[in-house]
């Protein structure tokens, strides 16, 4: 098993977890109690998984799940540095699009 960490940045307008391993039933948690201590108060979420090079299903739940928290504080996820295998289960289960949509609109917004 690879190792698994979550780094959490907050800046004045958005905050950054960095996810590096394998996002699965066993690090879901870890992830989890990361998201769940970040004040949003309306700021834009991004969560990068450049190194992240496989995701289950759980995983995926907990992005869904992310997303819905952010739209109820009025904030905004944006998902980045998907690598073939966590952007193909996006795709199969036809959530891709959702994400890629909301990553667009949160970078023009995190663009000077």
């Amino acid at each position: 098993m690879s190792d698994f960490t979550v780094l959490s940045q907050q800046y004045p307008d958005h905050s950054v977890i960095t996810v590096r391993g394998e996002i699965d039933l066993h690090t879901c948690p870890q992830l989890a109690r990361a998201a769940a201590v970040i004040p949003l108060s309306g700021k834009a979420l991004q969560v990068d998984l450049s190194d992240v090079s496989f995701m289950d299903s759980s995983g995926l739940n907990l992005l869904l799940r992310l997303r819905r928290r952010l739209h109820a504080e009025g904030a905004c996820l944006a998902v980045t540095g998907l690598q073939h295998q966590p952007a193909h289960l996006l795709r199969i289960t036809e959530t891709y699009a959702l994400f890629a949509a909301e990553t667009a609109a949160v970078g023009a917004l995190m663009t000077p």
